[in-house]
């Protein structure tokens, strides 16, 4: 572990949670990653936004990681999720329904 993680992982309270690590793969006329990336939001989950759209490498390592092409796919610490799935991203986030 890094001096940095070291450090990040001492300013946390016992028993708190790592936040966890979002990636949302986009486009910019994909009506479901606006509805993803909104339920994101609405739950105050930090997220980082990739518009595979303008970046071609991206695209081409999305399709290698899911064998899928279309929008959104939603990656939580490492795992993708394909599509808009609540329930998915729920379970990954341990978000109570």
């Amino acid at each position: 572990m890094g001096a940095q993680a070291t450090a990040a992982a001492a300013k946390r309270p016992e028993g708190a949670k790592r936040a966890p690590r979002v990636l949302v793969f986009t486009t910019p006329t994909c009506p479901w990653c606006n509805r993803a990336k909104a339920y994101l939001r609405e739950h105050r989950v930090p997220f980082r936004e990739v518009d595979v759209s303008r970046d071609a490498t991206a695209a081409r390592d999305l399709v290698r990681r899911t064998g899928q092409m279309g929008v959104p796919v939603i990656e939580i610490n490492g795992k993708p999720i394909v599509g808009f799935d609540r329930e998915r991203i729920d379970r990954l986030l341990g978000l109570a329904r």
